[in-house]
């Protein structure tokens, strides 16, 4: 890998987190694609994941979007961690529905983050989520070579 090929960076990064994200995994989410600051992870919801109205559970739909932006604010070669997020949610989902959350950054300053998320469906905003990003200020694995990404 290149140190100076952003692109790169941020697969590998990402993938090194990804990789060991055993919550993302049991929820059936896929990371469709990440570049630097930004991802977009789906998740189709099942019927395990409605409440008693049958619709999707609101905490799986902030699940989805915190995974978008854990993967989105990792792309820069440290470890970061959420230091908080809000979300609104705007619309329902059912199962078999397919939620995409789109993730970007807003601004970065030092080891401090704003990235914003919105979860959609069928062009149909479901939520907007804002994370704030901290990183610990340590390299991401990928950057040292001990992880090998995708």
């Amino acid at each position: 890998m290149s140190p100076t090929d952003p692109d790169e960076l941020a697969r590998r990064c990402v993938a090194a987190m990804w990789d060991g994200d055993a919550a993302s995994r049991a929820l059936g989410m896929r990371l469709l694609d990440v570049g630097p600051g930004r991802a977009r992870v789906a998740m189709t919801v099942r019927d395990d994941m409605v409440n008693g109205w049958g619709m999707a559970h609101g905490g799986l739909v902030a699940t989805l979007a915190d995974s978008a932006f854990a993967a989105a604010c990792n792309t820069h070669g440290t470890i970061t961690v959420a230091a908080g997020f809000d979300v609104v949610l705007l619309e329902s989902a059912r199962a078999g529905d397919e939620l995409v959350a789109d993730a970007r950054e807003v601004a970065l300053r030092g080891r401090s983050g704003v990235y914003d998320v919105t979860v959609s469906r069928d062009g149909a905003v479901v939520a907007e989520f804002r994370g704030r990003s901290r990183s610990l200020g340590r390299p991401n694995p990928a950057v040292d070579g001990s992880v090998s990404g995708a």
